[in-house]
């Protein structure tokens, strides 16, 4: 690897990647070892007992909802394919009754203590007041591959201005890992920064290219931290659509220098508002998902919260020692650089003595998401694969148990996909056979089918609950109405798309199983529509199976296809959903009365850098 620097400092040469599975430092220095918590301290206690109630939760909820499918399933005996279906069943349940849990202890954390409630599962919030000196050396790094280098530096150059308005400026630097091939856009990246300086004398503002991109993500900050060793006390990564406020960079910065035991402080990061109704619609169900969900999980995982890649504060020195991500043995899919790098250095921190904790309430930190159905698969099957490599790492030595667990449900995510097809289409098979089904009761079944898509949609609801439940959060949406009505929306849309992904990742995780791997493309970011072309490529196989399992139910069991509707519609309708939901007049009759609006939409000046702003810049 030769890397390519336009920096103010001569680079050192490069640092090869561990070829094995990173073992724990058997005795680190006293001085860089993290204080631990007092013995005194309740709250290592407090978490352990909070945590065995959130595992008892569960394995009832988990255990209870088998037991009803399996009565329902039993009628008129089990055969062998109701027993796959019962598995599969299984196999679907940790990740939805957690969510479940989170979500209802979230919502009852935040009826309790309302804004405070961020404070009682990050204790070190509390900490700091927000006039504290900042004495730390922070370095903020932006890798990029093949990005639109005009909109990721105007984003990265609006953080830049935010913070030279706060007395701390020259604290921070700015650093743009690049790890383009493309030699235009390397060009435009070169001199978009050269502007960048020109604009902003005497700030630090480093570009350093690779010409290769080992490692990926991963291995580019690694590259960064290596050349920089002990330049900064933190570091904190951008992606190239993300953005963040000073004052929640500067209430960061506070919180890790008050409380050296934390080595990862991630913000919860919410979506910037969109042109796409697609995207708005998919922002505004995540940020309520995710507010509550959040919130829970805090609570219970205390000092093993989660790493989300980029909007976080990361101590420098302890990740370099101890969270370098190893090169995995073998050539197949989940062999070779880790593409989901995330979670693995959260737990590869946790192991080394420092706490990861997250900031469990929206500030100013937020990122794009995906402008289509077909963007987002993508992007979602690259974390496939990243967190299909996880079972590699399971044996990880030194690990905490709840880390292992962290692991486990990062695979159990995505395997409960086709555990969900398998689930489906197995049940579809035995209308074949339907005296399977005589005697039984619909009303049971529709009954257990509602409790299980509240269960899925319970994270939505209880965000949703949050901001009703409170008057001046309503009013920044645009009011309870507006909410609630954006709620409905958004779930309808939700139960439409859901399928559709689904598919997508059972298709690929067979194709893991056969040996098919994906790299590192660059990602679609932002575009005006979605063609019927490129959806028709993309989305083929979900309306063929759409098509075929109406088809074989309207054969066998016309009873259940108005039931089954908002699923086949997803799989035979996919290609058009998909391109609909792009089309630009749905985005602006979508902005003009409101539906999917989130707080920033309603800001006469939104976090939204411009984009393009670089290019013409003088």
């Amino acid at each position: 690897m030769q890397p390519i620097a336009v920096a103010c400092r001569p680079p050192r040469g490069p640092e090869p990647m561990p070829s094995t599975l990173p073992r724990p430092a058997p005795h680190a220095p006293a001085a860089a070892r993290p204080p631990g918590p007092s013995a005194s301290s309740p709250e290592p206690r407090r978490v352990a007992r909070r945590r065995r109630l959130v595992l008892a939760l569960n394995l009832v909820t988990m255990g209870a909802l088998i037991a009803g499918m399996a009565a329902i399933l039993s009628h008129g005996g089990l055969l062998v394919a109701e027993w796959v279906m019962l598995a599969a069943f299984a196999v679907t349940l940790p990740w939805l009754t957690i969510g479940l849990w989170n979500a209802i202890i979230g919502f009852a954390l935040d009826l309790r203590h309302g804004t405070g409630a961020a404070a009682v599962v990050t204790p070190a919030l509390a900490r700091v007041t927000g006039d504290e000196p900042i004495a730390a050396r922070v370095a903020l790094v932006m890798p990029l591959r093949n990005e639109d280098p005009a909109a990721a530096l105007a984003r990265f150059r609006a953080i830049q201005a935010d913070l030279a308005r706060t007395p701390w400026a020259g604290r921070f630097d700015f650093h743009v890992l690049s790890d383009t091939d493309c030699p235009e856009t390397a060009l435009r990246e070169e001199a978009l920064v050269a502007r960048w300086r020109k604009a902003a004398p005497g700030v630090a503002i480093a570009y350093r290219r690779r010409t290769d991109n080992a490692g990926y993500k991963a291995g580019n900050i690694a590259d960064f931290l290596h050349r920089t060793e002990g330049e900064y006390d933190y570091f904190l990564p951008l992606d190239a659509d993300s953005t963040m406020g000073a004052d929640t960079i500067l209430r960061m910065v506070r919180v890790m220098e008050a409380s050296p035991e934390i080595g990862i402080l991630q913000s919860l990061i919410t979506g910037l508002p969109s042109q796409s109704f697609f995207t708005r619609a998919f922002q505004f169900g995540m940020r309520h998902g995710m507010r509550s969900y959040t919130l829970g999980s805090a609570w219970w995982q205390g000092d093993c919260g989660p790493n989300w890649g980029h909007n976080v504060l990361i101590r420098a020195e302890p990740f370099h020692a101890h969270c370098m991500l190893p090169l995995l043995p073998g050539d197949g899919p989940l062999g070779g650089h880790i593409l989901s790098h995330d979670q693995v250095e959260a737990v590869l921190m946790r192991r080394a003595g420092y706490e990861v904790r997250v900031i469990a309430e929206e500030s100013e930190s937020h990122e794009e998401n995906p402008p289509s159905l077909v963007d987002f698969i993508r992007r979602d099957l690259r974390w496939c694969q990243g967190n299909m490599q996880y079972f590699r790492l399971l044996g990880l030595p030194g690990l905490k148990p709840l880390s292992r667990l962290q692991l486990y449900l990062a695979i159990q995510m995505y395997l409960a996909a086709p555990a969900w097809m398998a689930f489906i289409f197995l049940g579809a098979g035995l209308a074949a056979w339907p005296q399977q089904f005589a005697g039984m009761s619909i009303w049971l079944g529709l009954g257990f089918f509602a409790l299980i898509m509240s269960i899925n949609l319970a994270p939505k609801l209880m965000g949703l609950a949050q901001i009703l439940a409170r008057g001046d959060r309503a009013a920044a949406y645009g009011g309870r109405a507006r909410v609630a009505l954006g709620g409905m929306a958004e779930i309808a849309v939700s139960m439409l798309i859901a399928p559709a992904v689904a598919l997508a990742t059972a298709r690929f995780m067979a194709g893991l199983a056969l040996g098919r791997r994906i790299g590192w493309p660059a990602q679609q970011r932002c575009r005006a529509r979605l063609g019927w072309g490129e959806a028709a490529r993309s989305l083929w196989p979900q309306t063929l199976a759409g098509l075929a399992l109406a088809g074989w139910l309207g054969a066998f069991a016309p009873w259940t296809l108005w039931f089954a509707a908002p699923f086949l519609l997803s799989l035979g309708f996919a290609i058009p959903l998909a391109v609909v939901s792009t089309l630009p007049g749905l985005g602006t009759w979508s902005r003009a009365v409101g539906l999917f609006d989130i707080p920033e939409d309603r800001q006469p000046d939104p976090p939204a850098a411009p984009r393009g702003v670089l290019e013409t810049a003088a």
